[in-house]
């Protein structure tokens, strides 16, 4: 039996091994996705390549990981070996999409093998029909780059040039993509060094001990925390719409004393769009809310994995069968399978007394996958993603807003690149870039908002360049609200034709939409060039609402008018809360007769039924 400051100290040590990885694949990186955005994860597993040590960034990764560490071993087995990287980005064995390219790496101890550490960015370019991996025409995964079940790029502490090499020979800016795959190398040889330097000092046998009780004291943690909750069933569902298909994504989470059942039948069947995902993906995507909002104190390992089960019919959306495109995943089925998990652990813990000051609406619930490429101010070619998707909103909790451009939820650190890193990189300039009004889910506590963005090119060699866009939610809102708390705004996606430089009324650098001269045109799945005097209007969704908005103060209203978070006309619309034109000040007595109203049309929709407002 380990001594427990001993074990504290080993575990501690665990957590720095990864954050000193993560430092070194940021440092290394010259990617913004990766160094700004956050799109990466680190993580330890053991010998077996269960989940020892998750680490931060995208936590749908953590599990995809140990499976890509499982069938790394399986492929290899009695061929693995000391000072060896494989690579792994196959969705159909492991991998999220195969723009997320996995580097797993075995740690041996005087010849054992005792570990495995796993990192993962969302590599540069990846060979696909579309700069930037992201496919939106694809009609399955063989035009969706390079795609590998398992390959050994270093071996024994050599990189194998040739695997290398022809790597690189497949993709669109190589020097880019050999950054990427070099700090993911030397992440995973710092994570090495360092477990063998604690291993050192503590003794194979005293770590080891600490690792069985780590992931023996998180599985018991969270079963005493789940017998804690109520008993039930919950649901939700999410709509994901793509050109003149609607897909759904259906859960059912039932919850029986120490154990989770999330159940995903009834999703639709697998789309021909590339917004699907593979089982493990789906897997990933319920457990990164999972972990923040269930084991927030608890170490995120193999322990916590095993109370819980998932059901994902084969050949849904949720679990496509190959080849099926999937290139959209992270931001199509992956992310509605997140919204979902993440709205029906809310309900749950919203009927626990104990644990309803945890329970959240949805935060930033559909990412905008806007990727930009083609030759830039420096006359070499660039290919990234706005960051700005990474800045989120955060969705409403039981005693508070929503945080304002709050991140999200499965990736606890994720942040947008600041505007210069972006017009650096492409010859864009930005018009503006704020917050959204009217975006936050309305409800006694209002969801945060999110932000709106546009810019035009700018110094570019070619006259623009060209983007990719993957939106499929524009049609419906996604970050769900709770306890009759209101969803946040869709996103949009408009393409200003031939915008002038000079609004009219002759200032130049339009402020707002409206303000654009030219024609709009509403884009949201594919390729479409951005050139001359074109511009590019993007907005994206509020967190969601918590509990009755005509239970929201009317001097809180009034603030998020005065901080041009709300505008007047949806402060009176939806939370029936009127300010007086002249003076900017709360009209009571109209006020009041609003809400009254808006209270007497409920119940006629309902038919003549209770309409009363309650305490959520």
């Amino acid at each position: 039996m380990i001594d427990p400051i001993t074990f504290s100290i080993i575990r501690h040590r665990l957590f720095r091994v990864v954050d000193e990885a993560v430092i070194t694949l940021k440092n290394v990186s010259g990617s913004a996705i990766t160094n700004e955005g956050h799109d990466l994860m680190v993580s330890l597993y053991r010998a077996d390549g269960s989940l020892l040590m998750g680490g931060v960034g995208f936590l749908h990764h953590l599990t995809s990981a140990a499976e890509a560490c499982k069938s790394i071993i399986r492929r290899f087995r009695g061929d693995i070996h000391e000072g060896d990287v494989f690579l792994l980005n196959d969705p159909y064995t492991a991998a999220l999409h195969t723009s997320d390219v996995y580097l797993v790496a075995p740690i041996h101890f005087k010849k054992e093998l005792v570990a495995w550490s796993a990192c993962f960015v969302h590599v540069y370019d990846i060979g696909a029909t579309n700069p930037g991996g992201f496919c939106p025409d694809a009609e399955n995964i063989y035009t969706e780059g390079f795609s590998s079940p398992g390959l050994r790029l270093v071996e024994k502490g050599e990189v194998n040039r040739a695997i290398m090499d022809t790597f690189l020979n497949m993709v669109r800016s190589p020097d880019m993509v050999a950054l990427d795959l070099n700090s993911m190398i030397a992440c995973n040889n710092v994570a090495r060094k360092r477990m063998r330097s604690l291993i050192e000092k503590y003794g194979i046998e005293t770590v080891d001990e600490t690792c069985k009780t780590l992931i023996t004291q998180s599985g018991e943690k969270l079963r005493a925390r789940l017998r804690e909750l109520p008993d039930g069933q919950w649901q939700s569902r999410q709509y994901l719409s793509v050109k003149d298909e609607i897909a759904r994504v259906e859960l059912t989470m039932t919850k029986r004393n120490d154990t989770l059942v999330f159940d995903f039948t009834g999703s639709s069947e697998q789309s021909r769009h590339a917004i699907n995902c593979t089982k493990w993906a789906s897997l990933g995507g319920l457990f990164a809310p999972l972990f923040p909002l269930l084991c927030y104190d608890i170490t995120w390992n193999e322990g916590v994995i095993k109370p819980i089960t998932m059901i994902a019919p084969p050949g849904t959306i949720v679990n496509c069968n190959r080849p099926a495109p999937v290139s959209v995943a992270t931001v199509g089925a992956i992310q509605s399978v997140n919204n979902a998990a993440c709205i029906t652990i809310g309900k749950m813990l919203s009927a626990s007394e104990k644990y309803a000051s945890e329970a959240t609406a949805v935060w930033h619930a559909n990412h905008f996958a806007v990727f930009l490429f083609g030759q830039n101010q420096h006359h070499k070619q660039a290919i990234g993603i706005l960051t700005e998707t990474f800045a989120g909103a955060g969705g409403a909790r039981t005693w508070a807003d929503g945080i304002e451009v709050g991140g999200e939820i499965p990736n606890p650190i994720s942040r947008m690149a600041n505007i210069e890193t972006i017009e650096y990189t492409f010859p864009i300039r930005y018009l503006f870039r704020r917050r959204l009004k009217d975006s936050g889910g309305p409800g006694r506590y209002r969801g945060g908002v999110g932000m709106e963005l546009s810019f035009v090119p700018h110094d570019a060699p070619d006259g623009g360049m060209h983007y990719v866009v993957s939106g499929k939610g524009a049609k419906f809102p996604m970050s769900d609200g709770l306890a009759g708390g209101y969803p946040g705004s869709p996103n949009a996606y408009i393409w200003i034709k031939n915008n002038e430089s000079k609004t009219a009324d002759g200032h130049s650098h339009p402020i707002r939409l409206d303000a654009m001269s030219g024609e709009k045109q509403a884009v949201d799945w594919g390729v479409f060039p951005l050139m001359g005097n074109d511009a590019l209007y993007v907005r994206w969704n509020g967190g969601g609402g918590y509990g009755d908005p005509l239970l929201r103060p009317d001097e809180e209203v009034c603030r998020d008018v005065e901080h041009g978070l709300v505008s007047p006309e949806f402060a009176e619309n939806v939370y029936g809360v009127a300010i007086d034109d002249k003076t900017g000040r709360l009209d009571k007595k109209l006020t009041d007769k609003k809400r009254t109203d808006l209270l007497a049309r409920r119940k006629r929709k309902n038919g003549g039924g209770h309409a009363a407002v309650t305490n959520p």
